[in-house]
């Protein structure tokens, strides 16, 4: 894995559910992210999906994307342009439904960050690299290896496959 991510924090605390994420709701109506970004994280702040902007990093406390193991908590957070989230930890579903669906879930403290806060993510064989400009604080996590980084790689899990060529189209 390589590359990099610059954005603004958007900064929520412990035990975000997947129903704050995308509330239970909503997706009786669809489960097309497209449709369902618009109401992103309403529950806990109603303006919030309005206000997001194309490379915003989501940044959480404790248990991120704790609750339903819905896929959808995790694509509708990619739809709305952002791709990636930091938290202290996650939920084990909803880690892996990031990884599956291509958004990068970096577990790492940030307990400084502040909302707003412009950060950089540097991601290299050597380790992803988390930076914020307003603190100068540097964390430097261990990169995801193995068939995680390559599903991350190929931007989720069917990507993987069809990029392995495993993956069997039926008519």
């Amino acid at each position: 894995m390589t590359g990099r991510i610059e954005g603004r924090a958007r900064v929520f605390g412990d035990d975000v559910n997947t129903d704050y994420i995308i509330s239970s709701a909503r997706k009786k109506e669809t489960i097309d992210e497209q449709m369902l970004k618009r109401y992103l994280l309403e529950t806990v702040d109603p303006s919030f999906a309005a206000s997001v902007r194309d490379g915003d990093v989501l940044v959480a406390g404790r248990n991120f994307g704790c609750g339903s193991a819905m896929e959808v908590a995790a694509t509708v957070i990619l739809a709305a342009g952002i791709r990636a989230v930091i938290a202290q930890s996650f939920a084990r579903t909803f880690y892996r439904n990031a990884i599956n669906n291509g958004l990068l879930p970096i577990e790492c403290d940030t307990s400084d960050t502040r909302e707003g806060d412009a950060l950089s993510i540097t991601l290299s064989s050597s380790g992803i690299v988390v930076e914020n400009d307003r603190t100068l604080r540097r964390q430097t996590v261990p990169t995801l290896t193995g068939i995680v980084g390559d599903i991350l790689d190929a931007g989720g899990l069917v990507a993987y496959i069809r990029r392995a060529g495993r993956f069997v189209q039926r008519p």
